[in-house]
């Protein structure tokens, strides 16, 4: 026998044309042509979702540079691996970036390409015959940084930084590294012992490494304090290391009586991992401000944020006060716009 059928007859319906929708014609894309300027480009994407988000965070970083307030960038060692070291090095000459900060990885990566111009060995036919992270010359100078820094005043970072410097390789100069230095900028290194490649050389001091790295984390935890207000911290590709030193150098802030509060967070990574989500995204900013997650390539989504980010310089910067640390540096200036820099 059939089955029973419910009667639509006595549904109660509306117009589609008087109800409240979250999507409008407004918010669409506009057609992409040849030719078109980059700010034609931002200014057609859809006005939804993550490219709204995309062009908030440039805005916040435009903005926090307007304040004088920290734009911190963390990252992993394939945001190196994935050619962007340049474009970062970029943003933190024209002032975009005040604060860099990586796990081992990065640095190690950054070094190679720095001296050899190549990184990155076949790790599945190096671990089966032993030779894998065996290069003894990179080893020895990551390692000769630590014991640099452990025995003196200069961060771990900034030690790498000033041995690729004094040895002046052939492609030093694209080095992330090694610019963070020249531009008198923080390049905190954050190391997991036993993580590392340089780890398993006999020229590897856990006591230097510890000392220089836990320098290193005072160094990141100073910038962090002063994000609030305006200030941005920005997480690209770590899924681990520097979410959980984030999380750890705002509580130290926060603590110690700073008013880490009202900033922006951004995590940016090929896949969205749980730590990035709650210890960058979300906890953070739970007291006031705005978390971002993108999702996408590292070589697509640096440079197109970059990108965003010096158009919006360009575009919508007025009267400027110059930030304490770097006067001539200000974000007015450099947009162009030096004419609205007050003094």
């Amino acid at each position: 026998m059939p089955h029973a059928e419910l009667d639509l007859s006595a549904i109660k319906t509306y117009k589609g044309s008087h109800r409240p929708s979250k999507v409008t014609t407004t918010l669409e894309g506009r057609p992409l042509r040849p030719g078109m300027r980059f700010a034609a480009f931002l200014e057609g994407l859809p006005a939804v979702l993550k490219a709204d988000e995309l062009k908030a965070v440039a805005r916040a970083v435009v903005g926090a540079r307007q304040l004088g307030k920290p734009v911190v960038v963390m990252f992993g060692g394939h945001v190196i691996k994935t050619g962007c070291a340049p474009v970062l090095a970029g943003l933190a000459a024209d002032g975009f970036i005040t604060h860099l900060a990586s796990n081992g990885a990065a640095a190690i990566h950054d070094t190679e390409l720095a001296r050899f111009g190549h990184t990155s060995e076949d790790v599945a036919a190096q671990l089966e015959d032993g030779s894998f992270g065996m290069a003894a010359d990179t080893a020895l100078l990551v390692n000769d940084a630590a014991r640099r820094s452990a025995a003196g005043r200069e961060g771990f970072g900034e030690a790498v930084g000033a041995l690729l410097l004094e040895e002046n390789g052939p492609h030093v100069q694209r080095a992330l590294i090694a610019r963070a230095h020249q531009l008198k900028i923080p390049y905190t290194l954050h190391v997991a012992l036993g993580t590392d490649i340089v780890h398993q050389h006999p020229t590897a001091s856990g006591a230097a490494i510890g000392e220089a790295s836990l320098r290193d984390f005072r160094i990141f935890a100073a910038s962090v304090c002063r994000l609030g207000g305006g200030g941005v911290a920005i997480n690209l590709g770590s899924a681990v290391i520097m979410p959980e030193v984030f999380l750890k150098a705002l509580a130290v802030g926060r603590n110690l009586g700073y008013p880490v509060k009202d900033f922006t967070t951004a995590n940016f990574d090929m896949i969205q991992h749980y730590r990035p989500g709650v210890n960058v995204v979300q906890r953070p900013v739970l007291i006031g401000g705005r978390g971002y997650a993108l999702t996408g390539h590292h070589e697509i989504m640096i440079p197109l944020l970059a990108a965003a980010i010096y158009e919006y310089a360009q575009t919508e910067i007025g009267d400027c006060q110059p930030h304490a640390e770097q006067p001539d540096r200000c974000a007015c200036a450099l947009s162009g716009k030096s004419e609205n820099h007050r003094t």
